[in-house]
């Protein structure tokens, strides 16, 4: 898939919203990619996960693991094409964990996958919850990079497409100055 697919298929499912949004990384944006409207229509999920899959496969990862709940389903798209169990880590007391007996092991090669990447915090922790179990994190993957193409992560760095949108500390934030009213549409309600 290229950028401009990607993008297509957003746009076609209606993914690509306009308007002023809160991001999990608390910046604000008027822009927002709502994976999940994607994600919902499981032959376009199982598209881009064979998509990540084929951009990632000479890694040799051994397992997937995404945080949860943005990446569950494009992780285990991507498990599903590269035959590898899908595993995520989800939030206890505020930190991102393997929880539901998840296991990872130091023989492990964990490639994490996420929806979004925008600042690269929640792909950083989850990488930080693969290397405290031991295993070794070969790469991290993602739909889109609205990064600007710098997610700030120590490991190679994947996406299917790049998006520039901008984004604005709240204290800064055009759209608040204007007055136009911020919408949380993400998993992460903090």
């Amino acid at each position: 898939m290229t950028n401009t697919e990607v993008l297509d298929l957003f746009r076609r499912v209606g993914a690509l919203l306009e308007g002023h949004f809160r991001l999990t990384s608390g910046l604000h944006s008027p822009g927002y990619l709502q994976c999940a409207l994607v994600l919902q229509h499981p032959a376009e999920a199982s598209r881009c996960g064979e998509a990540i899959a084929a951009r990632v496969r000479a890694l040799r990862p051994t397992v997937v693991l995404s945080p949860a709940l943005g990446g569950i389903v494009i992780g285990q798209e991507v498990g599903r094409a590269l035959g590898l169990r899908a595993i995520f880590a989800e939030r206890q007391d505020g930190a991102l964990t393997l929880r539901r007996g998840f296991t990872l092991d130091p023989s492990d090669r964990v490639l994490v996958v996420e929806d979004v990447v925008t600042t690269g915090g929640s792909t950083r922790e989850t990488i930080e919850v693969a290397r405290a179990a031991g295993a070794q994190v070969v790469a991290a993957a993602s739909i889109i990079d609205r990064s600007g193409g710098s997610p700030t992560v120590d490991v190679p760095y994947v996406a299917l497409a790049q998006v520039a949108l901008p984004t604005y500390p709240p204290e800064s934030c055009p759209l608040c100055a204007a007055g136009s009213p911020v919408v949380k549409p993400g998993s992460r309600a903090s």
